[in-house]
Formats: C-alpha cells, structure tokens, sequence
C-alpha cells in the first residue's frame, strides 16, 4: 500500500503516516507549545522579575515571533538543500538552546534573545512535514495526518500550562519551568532524529517553480486569513493570560490562573483533531467563518468576563478550538492550492502569519498603555468579525493555484 515501509520480518511493517505524524506531533508540541507560547504563559512572572510595562512585553512577543518569521525563510533555504530533516533539527536544537537561555536570563535582554531563538523553532519545525506528508502520505489519508501534526501545539500548550501549575504548588520558580522544558526539547530532538532517517530529500524544484508562482490570486484568501490570524492569536497569547491574572480567579493565585488559561486553551484544542470531518461536513468557507467568529468571541470575552470562572474557561476554551483548527485549515488547504510545491506554498502561508504576529502585539501593547486592556482586546476582536462578515465562499477555492 501507498505510504508504508515493509520490514523483512513478516508482520512488521511501519508506515510513514504513523512515524510522521508521530514525529511531527512531537515536534509541533515542542515548538509551538513552550517553546512559541511560554513567554505568554510567563508573561506576569517575567513582568515582576524584570519590571516589564505592557508596551515591553509586546514587543518581546514581538521579537519572539519574528524569531519565528526568520526560521520559516531559514527553513525553506535548508529544506530545498538538505530535505526535511535538517531544518526540523536545527529548530529542536534551537527551542533547546533558547529555552535554556530564558531559564537563565538575567535581564529582559537576554530574555528576548532567548524568546527569540525559541521561537524561531516554530517556523523551523513545521514546513518540513508538509513537505514530507505530501511526498509520503497517499492523498486521502494527508488531511488527517497534517490535523494531527498540528494538533501537537495543543498537547504542548496543555502540558506548558499544567508544569507552570506543578511548579506553583510544588513551590518551584519559573526558571525550573524552563529548564524542564529545555530538557523535554532535547529529548524531542533525539526522537526526531531517529523518526526522520527514513525520510528522505525531495526532488528539486525547477525555475518554473518559484515564489512568484505562489503569490496567485487564487491564493491571496488563504494569506488574508493566515494574517488575520496571526494577529489574533498572537495578541491573545501575550496578554490574555496575564490580564485574567491580574483580575484574579476565586482561589486560585495569580500564576495559577494563567497556567489554568493554558490548560483549557491546550485541552479544547484537541478539538484540532475534527478539523477535516468537520470541513466535510460544512464546508470550508463556513468552517473558516464560524473560526473567525470564535476568535472574535475569545477576545471580547477577556475583556467583558474577567475574574469569572466562566468567562475565563470559555475564552480560553475557544480560543485553543480557534488556534488548532486554523492551525489545520492552513496546513491542509494550502497542501490543496500548492501540489507541486507544498513546502514553499505552506512557508509563505505561514509568513503571512508571522507578519501578522510580529505585528499585533507591538501595536497592541502600545494601544493597552495608552487606552486600557478592554479597548484593546474589542479592538482586535472587530479583525475577525470584520474578516468574518466579508468572507465570499466564491473566494475560497481549494483547487492548485496553477495547473
């Protein structure tokens, strides 16, 4: 059968869509949970230990995700040289190193630069799996195992939030956090290296297949949705958590409420894993829209429920629902528009996400100094309503970009 690797022991027989979903879930895990997101969960232990204003902490987050946008470039230049391999372990290596500069950073610019690096290993880790899912993965079978690829953000999420919380009780600082997670990140690196062996390089990619190839009008909604996304996501990543923290949840501290965040935004992303069934069911166009909407609610509701049990579980509830199954729609419906260049189509998708994230909590930190949190978060909640409300199913179409 298409996909799978045959052993000369009969009844043994591995197959590229378990080793590489497995690999791939892993390595999202890693650099898509503590990794890209743990300065987020941090963000009111970083702000008492170095004095951090809501301005300084957007553009950390800032730094981090342009740390991101520079592995997506560095990541595509590797993978067209060396395969998929080499990029996803130079971006383990990376969460590893960077991880382990934050648990010792002794002031907020050795933080940024360890933000930076760990963050970097989002746009290293990724890319390479399209790449290899669509080269190793029959064509009915690629829509799931890219789900669960990245559906992997949700068990590091998840689990970021539920170390902070043991940390907490158990009465540890935040940098034992990080260097559990440094260490968690090495550990990934050395699963990678062996899952990826089989896996080899791609054929190269003609003239005829360039960046301009890419930048198609048929392509230009799915950027226009990974922009508004980044945007969206990476606000809430960099200030929900703190904002609930500073409005307190009954019994539970200040830390513990922002892991609590963490947990249910990981544990409700899970939902990530249902993203094809329910593309099937209703649609992409109405899947991407009742997306928005979602995000749009998880912002209002940071603002208008703080300090509640139930505004806070469903905030972060709909949030982790809108950052896996978009997560998914990305990976999935770009593999539709780009066949014959999957890893290229996917690495600008996401840069379209990376601006995006560069760019929202710079500007929003600044907007949250002068005008307040809650005019803030209703503000970037109107992005998706917006987008949302002017989405035309005719624009979004699943077919190749070009024949």
């Amino acid at each position: 059968m298409i996909g799978r690797i045959y052993t000369k022991r009969e009844g043994r027989r591995i197959t590229f869509f378990q080793s590489l979903s497995a690999a791939g879930f892993g390595a999202t895990a890693i650099s898509f949970g503590p990794a890209r997101m743990g300065f987020g969960l941090f963000v009111p232990e970083f702000k008492s230990a170095f004095s951090m204003s809501s301005s300084a902490v957007g553009l950390v987050s800032s730094l981090g995700f342009a740390g991101f946008f520079v592995g997506l470039l560095i990541a595509q230049f590797l993978l067209n040289r060396r395969g998929p391999k080499f990029p996803v372990l130079t971006g383990l290596a990376a969460a590893t190193i960077g991880m382990g500069i934050v648990a010792l950073s002794p002031s907020v610019f050795v933080l940024a630069l360890g933000v930076f690096l760990a963050a970097s290993s989002a746009g290293f880790a990724w890319t390479p799996f399209n790449d290899a899912v669509h080269r190793k993965i029959r064509d009915v079978d690629r829509p799931t195992a890219l789900s669960e690829i990245s559906t992997g953000t949700s068990l590091g999420i998840a689990g970021a939030g539920a170390l902070a919380f043991a940390m907490v009780y158990l009465g540890l600082d935040w940098r034992t956090s990080w260097a559990v997670f440094a260490g968690v990140s090495a550990l990934t690196l050395v699963g990678n290296w062996a899952a990826l062996n089989k896996v080899d390089k791609g054929p190269e990619v003609g003239p005829e297949q360039g960046w301009s190839d890419v930048l198609h009008p048929v392509a230009m909604p799915i950027f226009g949705i990974a922009f508004v996304y980044g945007i969206t996501s990476a606000i809430y990543i960099s200030f929900a958590a703190d904002y609930f923290a500073q409005e307190g949840l009954p019994g539970l501290s200040e830390s513990s409420t922002s892991s609590f965040v963490f947990i249910f935004c990981g544990i409700f992303g899970l939902a990530g894993l249902l993203t094809n069934r329910v593309r099937s069911m209703i649609g992409l166009t109405w899947l991407i829209r009742a997306l928005l909407i979602t995000a749009a609610a998880a912002l209002a509701l940071v603002a208008l429920m703080p300090g509640v049990w139930l505004g806070v579980s469903v905030s972060a509830g709909l949030q982790g629902i809108n950052i896996m199954m978009t997560s998914a729609v990305l990976a999935f419906w770009s593999e539709r528009l780009f066949p014959t260049f999957p890893s290229l189509g996917f690495t600008i998708t996401l840069l379209a996400t990376a601006t995006g994230s560069v760019i929202g909590p710079l500007i929003a930190g600044l907007i949250s100094d002068k005008l307040g949190p809650e005019v803030m978060f209703y503000g970037t909640a109107v992005i998706p309503l917006f987008t949302a409300g002017i989405l035309q199913r005719r624009f979004v179409v699943e077919r190749p970009a070009k024949a």
